[in-house]
């Protein structure tokens, strides 16, 4: 696989998390031409001024990682929010990307796509075969339907917009807010000021049961890569006309409890972790089934205990600011 070194690329939330580590692995690898724009100079929920910046680049590729995302408390707090500026952000930048002549487009989902109850590991093909979890469903909906958006235009004018749908990320850049952001932020937080106030114990929501998969950000930068560049052959050959997303994960999951001793230890917080089960579990589990993606021949690299541990030093022990916003 090459990569199009030369092409223009617009990377749609450069400023996030996943944008970012997007940006941070097209200049390793030599992209030249990579076009960026903060919010307050281009808002994305406008349709004029996305339609307005298309008409202006000239773009070849872009990268639509730009998203209002949250944990299960800001989901539930925010449900108008995360599904309408989640829907104006994708029916924007698709439809222009579409007008403005952009042939390849990568759209940047959730494994939260996939029924609460769905088969574990969670293919592809589980999609729309049951009800979605509720704390999270109107994000979820945005999602699917920017999936459907890149469906329609690849199937009504032969676009090359495909979609990668990643596990729970964390890494540089995270969201560091102790209740809207996800779960490695939070923990990572919350045990951080535990082990520095001497408390005895650390109250995490839920009742720890609940399994998740976690995958480092720089590794879904490298795999979203990855899967714009790959051939059209290639990515044909692993999708359908009416399936075109990729799962992107590491195949492997740990109980919040696991996680919660993992970050206790890369902290150093000797206190109790105390599991409060009044509060939602959420989904019982999310683990991908990334076969398709490894078949393409991308695989995650960053194991979750190296990944902890340089997202710690990162954020509390590098003299690195906080995201709390």
């Amino acid at each position: 696989m090459q990569h199009a070194i030369d092409q223009r690329v617009f990377v749609a939330g450069h400023r996030g998390m996943v944008g970012s580590a997007i940006v941070r692995c097209l200049r390793a690898l030599g992209y030249r031409d990579i076009v960026t724009a903060p919010r307050d100079a281009l808002d994305l929920t406008d349709q004029r001024q996305v339609a307005a910046f298309f008409a202006a680049q000239s773009i070849d590729q872009v990268y639509l990682a730009a998203a209002k995302v949250g944990g299960i408390h800001a989901n539930n707090t925010y449900p108008a929010e995360f599904i309408h500026q989640n829907l104006m952000i994708e029916a924007n930048v698709i439809h222009a990307a579409h007008l403005h002549g952009v042939q390849k487009l990568l759209f940047l989902g959730s494994s939260c796509i996939y029924p609460k109850l769905a088969a574990q590991p969670m293919t592809e093909e589980a999609l729309l075969t049951g009800l979605l979890e509720p704390t999270n469903e109107p994000y979820a909906i945005a999602k699917i339907a920017g999936i459907k958006l890149c469906e329609s235009y690849n199937r009504q004018y032969g676009r090359d917009y495909r979609s990668a749908m990643p596990t729970n990320l964390y890494g540089p850049g995270d969201n560091y807010h102790p209740e809207n952001s996800h779960v490695i932020p939070a923990l990572m937080r919350r045990v951080h000021e535990a082990r520095l106030a001497g408390a005895p114990e650390v109250v995490i929501w839920g009742s720890g049961t609940p399994r998740r998969e976690f995958l480092h950000v720089d590794d879904m930068a490298a795999a979203a890569v990855h899967l714009m560049n790959v051939s059209a052959a290639a990515y044909a050959a692993e999708t359908r006309p009416m399936c075109s997303h990729i799962n992107v994960g590491t195949g492997v999951d740990v109980t919040i409890r696991e996680l919660a001793e993992s970050l206790a230890q890369v902290v150093g917080y000797p206190g109790r972790l105390v599991f409060d089960s009044t509060k939602p579990d959420g989904t019982p589990r999310k683990l991908l089934d990334v076969a398709r993606a490894e078949r393409l021949g991308w695989r995650a690299r960053i194991g979750l205990a190296e990944g902890l541990a340089s997202t710690y030093r990162e954020a509390f022990l590098d003299g690195a600011s906080l995201r709390l916003g």
